[in-house]
């Protein structure tokens, strides 16, 4: 058989050189196409920082608009130096009640960590994480945070996982002069009426205690926070709010889908009872519940302490707790 048969059979049986080898030149060295391949891995990165939101909602994305877009590769975490005095002296304890509701927690905590962060406001995130069997208990929750958060923070913000702040403008520091609601009224995408509290509120852990903290006879969805401001009220608080921001109800992006997440709105006739006067004495100073984990995590480099929680009920007062 000639040479040029030989080489025809070879290619009917998948013989001799791979195709791509075969387009390459005989003395063709590995290392320019290693270049090439490490060439293209810079240009995909630089098209996906370039393509990424870089804070994760939506601008302008006021209400429910959909979920938050591709966050950027995580970046290196601003932490404060022990020395540097630009940070001021006081560190937030960011209370976040939680059960079930991961995408939002995976959003919540590193565009969080990097607004407070630009801010210079010393900060640690703790999840309060519910895993007992019982019905959602916001406040409770509250109160647990605030025993397990530690003396190295001196106030708190109660907040909720599915609301961020887009308006750079908003005041997050230590609110001296008393609560301090940053979710106000005028700004929150949902909330409208002059005495809420909800969303976002600062304290101190001095006004906290002076208030008993939070009731833990609610047990489902809503009313915590109007009881709430009656305590503040009756300890001689007076409430702040935001002033000279101009977003109005585009100030935050609220996460939460209500076509795909129900919340536990049902009331029996004897929660629908509860009075003010049955909750003033029901608070911080008891408050019944085991700490059943505590781990630190890292989401997207933003750091982050998850408390499993076990509420306890007592079904004598509070009948209400059960699914039942």
């Amino acid at each position: 058989m000639g040479p040029a048969r030989r080489r025809a059979a070879l290619r009917l049986r998948g013989g001799g050189s791979p195709p791509l080898l075969g387009l390459l030149p005989g003395r063709f060295s590995v290392f320019p196409l290693f270049f090439l391949a490490l060439l293209l891995g810079f240009a995909s990165l630089l098209w996906l920082q370039l393509s990424c939101s870089g804070e994760g909602p939506v601008p302008g994305g006021g209400q429910s608009r959909g979920a938050p877009r591709q966050p950027c590769p995580p970046q290196v975490p601003l932490l404060p130096a022990e020395d540097e005095p630009s940070w001021g002296p006081h560190r937030l304890a960011l209370l976040v009640p939680f059960r079930e509701r991961f995408e939002e927690l995976l959003a919540f905590v590193p565009y969080m960590h990097r607004f407070l962060s630009k801010k210079r406001i010393r900060h640690h995130i703790f999840v309060l994480n519910q895993v007992d069997h019982f019905r959602f208990n916001r406040a409770s929750l509250i109160n647990v945070g605030f025993l397990e958060s530690g003396n190295d923070t001196d106030y708190i913000a109660m907040h909720d996982v599915d609301l961020l702040p887009l308006n750079e403008q908003l005041d997050y520091s230590f609110p001296e002069a008393g609560p301090f609601h940053v979710a106000s009224p005028e700004l929150h995408p949902l909330y409208h009426y002059k005495t809420y509290v909800g969303g976002i509120l600062l304290l101190t852990k001095q006004h906290y205690e002076m208030c008993n903290g939070m009731s833990n006879r609610f047990w489902g969805w809503g009313r915590e926070d109007d009881e709430f401001y009656r305590r503040i009220k009756g300890a001689g608080l007076q409430v702040r709010r935001p002033s000279g921001i101009t977003t109005g109800y585009e100030t935050f992006q609220h996460l939460h889908d209500p076509a795909w997440r129900k919340r536990d709105q049902k009331r029996i006739a004897a929660q629908k009872q509860v009075r003010p006067h049955q909750c003033g004495l029901n608070g911080l100073n008891n408050v019944r519940y085991r700490i059943e984990s505590r781990t630190a995590l890292s989401v997207a480099g933003a750091p982050c302490t998850v408390l499993n929680i076990l509420l306890d009920c007592d079904t004598s007062e509070t009948p209400w707790c059960t699914f039942g």
